[in-house]
């Protein structure tokens, strides 16, 4: 048996444990003992995001949200606002280019914009981000990346 060196108890080098964003939702996230062996490579905040996948265009519901808000606030009165699904539900009716019946609304299920509204929420972040919507809740703005919960969307 050859003659071994016994191992010193170095402690290995702290990397450096800033905090990153998600490439999913864009939320920023702090190290958690978890991601200790793997913090380099760590990509997203949760599960969810990591196995999320967007099936309409950023676009599409960026514009659906600013659509639903023109519409909401046509009177002038800039306080009324819409939630994220109600985006995700207009995205996910429009099949094809085109937008459905009433009819053919009834028949699509929620499953097909349930999808969206995780979608929907990054757009509105990033709308927000350009200045053009604020996100409340309970009417107060509150910051996009620690909103969780229900939330609501304004024009600025």
């Amino acid at each position: 048996m050859p003659d071994r060196k016994p191992k010193h108890d170095h402690p290995t080098p702290r990397k450096e444990k800033t905090c990153k964003t998600c490439k999913t939702c864009g939320r920023a996230f702090a190290f958690r003992k978890e991601h200790e062996q793997d913090w380099d490579i760590v990509k997203f905040c949760s599960e969810a995001c990591r196995n999320q996948k967007a099936t309409a265009s950023t676009t599409e519901l960026e514009q659906a949200i600013l659509a639903l808000l023109a519409e909401r606030t046509a009177d002038g009165d800039k306080s009324k606002t819409i939630c994220p699904s109600e985006a995700a539900k207009l995205v996910a009716g429009n099949v094809g280019g085109r937008y459905l019946s009433a009819r053919e609304k009834e028949r699509s299920t929620r499953r097909d914009w349930e999808a969206l509204v995780e979608p929907a929420r990054t757009a509105a972040r990033r709308l927000v981000a350009q200045n053009k919507i604020v996100i409340t809740q309970h009417n107060q703005i509150v910051d996009p990346a620690t909103a969780k919960g229900p939330i609501r969307l304004r024009l600025r």
